[in-house]
């Protein structure tokens, strides 16, 4: 390996995204874990949108001058939210910001909560990328999963998506559902396929704390039965001219998420909404900062654009800059963009050298030019990868 010791490191401004949580949804499914709260009495839709922009506000003087080249409205379910609500707080957010022009503005939208129209509204108020949360075509396994929509509505709004001639859309599904067998599984990345989306994200199911799911455990299919899905439906997306650039994250040619590609890329994003986190490099500080909002709608609304809004507002550590940027492009299976990493973290490369060496001589990592890649082992362990990089303990 090429000596990559850097001397007076300096941080340099990565490409930045802007994220906006919308927390409500109409019932929280058992297994998410996300800052949402079921919707109960009116939405106040225009009082929060009001408070996003106040929240906004409280950001500019971190990111005056830089363009925003994503927004993701994230949730919760976004299309909870009116199309006029969203234009509204589009046409603010530009008046802030300044987007580029190819911006990537993607809505979440729950099957369950679209009208047959409702996304060529969206698409007239700004939104350019839909992201269906489908999670199974199969009615069984949408009513197990405590989903509020079944197939036919599923059908009617990816109908409604490619009727708003919105051809940047995604599609998630999930495997290994509990009672799910491995026919379940590849029909139902069949029938995705069967839509052409621009891209589809495919993740297991897990059972993650603080959720319905890990209190009364589903009984989901057994690792081996998880794993042939995994190879099953991996060779039809391949097979159907799929790439898989991220873990779960599979697109057409030309057609990665940008929002989350700059994520997983250890880039930059304004995070605003309730529970939102952000992360901004700052040059003249010499440090990234991470921060962090309060969680509660109710809360944050009455906080929004004075400090009171912020839960946690600090600089990351160098051993955290470390480990985020190698949990992040680990995950990408281009790899590790090796001249990224000091201007990302403002650490020179010899921090790094030994743990990064000891992955290449297990077998698990190999160098292409300016890139870590994975081997095939190396991708089937990305987490014990990740793990190598993990701030000592204290």
């Amino acid at each position: 390996m090429k000596n990559r010791v850097g001397k007076n490191i300096l941080l340099g401004l990565p490409p930045l995204s802007l994220y906006v949580h919308l927390p409500w949804c109409v019932r929280k499914c058992p297994y998410c874990d996300f800052n949402s709260h079921e919707v109960r009495g009116d939405l106040r839709q225009q009082e929060y949108v009001d408070a996003l922009l106040r929240d906004l506000e409280l950001e500019l003087p971190l990111i005056w001058g830089r363009p925003v080249h994503s927004v993701f409205f994230g949730g919760g379910t976004p299309s909870l939210f009116t199309a006029e609500q969203i234009g509204r707080l589009l046409q603010g957010i530009r008046g802030l910001l300044t987007l580029a022009p190819d911006v990537e503005i993607t809505l979440e939208a729950n099957p369950g909560t679209t009208e047959r129209d409702s996304f060529s509204a969206y698409r007239e108020a700004g939104v350019n990328r839909v992201s269906l949360g489908v999670q199974s075509f199969n009615d069984v396994s949408l009513g197990r999963l405590g989903r509020i929509h079944g197939r036919d509505e599923v059908l009617a709004a990816i109908e409604s998506v490619r009727r708003a001639e919105i051809k940047n859309f995604n599609l998630d599904l999930m495997y290994a559902l509990p009672g799910q067998s491995l026919g379940e599984a590849v029909a139902d990345i069949d029938r995705a396929i069967s839509f052409a989306p621009a891209h589809i994200s495919h993740y297991q199911l897990t059972i993650e704390p603080n959720t319905a799911f890990h209190v009364e455990k589903p009984a989901l299919p057994e690792d081996e039965l998880a794993w042939d899905m995994q190879d099953h439906c991996t060779g039809r997306l391949e097979s159907a001219g799929f790439r898989q650039y991220e873990i779960s994250a599979w697109s057409a040619e030309g057609r990665q998420c940008r929002h989350n590609l700059n994520y997983w890329s250890y880039g930059d994003f304004i995070g605003i909404g309730a529970g939102a986190h952000g992360k901004i490099t700052l040059p003249a500080e010499g440090g990234i900062r991470r921060r962090i909002r309060v969680r509660h709608p109710k809360n944050w609304t009455g906080s929004a654009g004075t400090g009171k809004v912020l839960a946690s507002d600090s600089l990351l550590s160098p051993e955290d800059r470390v480990f985020e940027f190698f949990l992040n492009q680990l995950r990408l299976r281009g790899g590790v963009q090796m001249l990224q990493f000091e201007p990302r973290t403002g650490l020179p490369w010899s921090d790094v050298a030994g743990r990064v060496i000891s992955l290449i001589d297990r077998g698990l990592l190999e160098e292409q030019g300016d890139r870590l890649v994975h081997t095939e082992t190396g991708w089937r362990f990305v987490n014990d990868m990740q793990s190598v990089f993990l701030p000592p303990r204290s």
